[in-house]
Parts: C-alpha cells; structure tokens; sequence
C-alpha cells in the first residue's frame, strides 16, 4: 500500500516539486521532500534518511540540474540501498544516473508536466487502491473529500479532451478538473 512518497529534487526543480507535492495531495497521498521541509534541530541528512525509510516510495526529479546534484544521487542510493520503488520523472534529452538506469522513465518537458503527473498517478493507482479525492473548490475556498472517479472514467474523458465534473459539497457549483492532476481547472 503506498501512502506516503518521498520526491527527490534539486532546489532549481523547486516549483516542479510543488507541482507533484499538489497532484499526490489531490490523491490523498502523503509526500516528504527535504528540501519542502525544514527542522531546528534535525540536520539534512537526517531529515533525507527519515523522509526515505518512512516513505513507501520515491519520485525523483531529474532535468539536468537534479542528475548533477550530489544530494538528488545520494537520495536514489539510499532508496537503492533500502529497496524502495523508485519512479523517475526524466526531462527529455537528459539520461538516467546509473543506479536506476534499469528502469523505465516517464519523459517530460516543462510544458508537458502536468502529462507526466497524470502518468505518475495512473501508475500508483495500478499499484495500491486510492479512494479519496482532495478538491479545494475555486468558488468559496472549502476542502472538500469525495471518492476518486475510476480510472476508466478518466481515460474516456482524457480521450475526448474534457474535464471532469464535479460539484461542491458546500456551495454547490460545478467545478471542472484537469483529468490527470484532479486540480479544478476553471469556475464555471
């Protein structure tokens, strides 16, 4: 059961990191980043070997600047080191560190990212049962919970290019969401 990520970056892939931190909260997963979170009287390394041993599995983030960034490689050896599934999200034109050259990436660029997190949550959903869906509505600001739309539902709509359709448990308007990332897309 996968209930908790931890997402490897470097500090330049910052934004990118929010982006998944977003789309694996909209699936009620947990996430952990040491670069997200920060402590008093814990030192980085400490909060890395924590966030990595307490995680069921680890994306990582590699553009250019993440596969040359010491600590981005130590976090994979230490998710390698402790048998921990490890999913790369690979910029296109860049290659995987050797440690994880084995296994298959999901390419993205920075225009097509949200794709790639919409792959990211279409895989977890294969491996464990996500139930619930976490919507903030653009209307009146409310969080609400509701069930997950089964992932038949969202490819059929991916296909046809539309949104999903919800509504607010509390205002009671219509919210369209982007049908990889469940974030609400545009008020109607």
């Amino acid at each position: 059961m996968i209930t908790r990520v931890y997402i490897s970056h470097c500090e330049k892939d910052t934004a990118l990191a929010r982006e998944l931190e977003q789309a694996l909260w909209a699936v009620d997963l947990e996430s952990f980043s040491s670069v997200l979170k920060k402590t008093e009287s814990l030192s980085e390394s400490e909060l890395i070997s924590f966030g990595v041993r307490h995680s069921d599995c680890m994306i990582v983030i590699l553009t250019m600047d993440g596969i040359l960034s010491p600590k981005v490689n130590e976090e994979i050896g230490l998710a390698v080191g402790t048998d921990q599934l490890v999913i790369p999200l690979l910029e296109y034109g860049e290659k995987l560190p050797s440690l994880i050259s084995h296994l298959p990436a999901i390419g993205f660029s920075r225009d097509t990212f949200e794709d790639a997190l919409g792959v990211v949550i279409k895989d977890i959903r294969q491996l464990t049962k996500l139930d619930w869906l976490k919507i903030r509505c653009p209307h009146c600001g409310e969080e609400m919970t509701q069930y997950i739309t089964p992932q038949e539902d969202v490819d059929r709509v991916l296909l046809e290019g539309n949104d999903l359709k919800t509504m607010c448990s509390y205002c009671e308007k219509t919210i369209s969401l982007d049908p990889r990332t469940f974030r609400p897309r545009s008020t109607e």
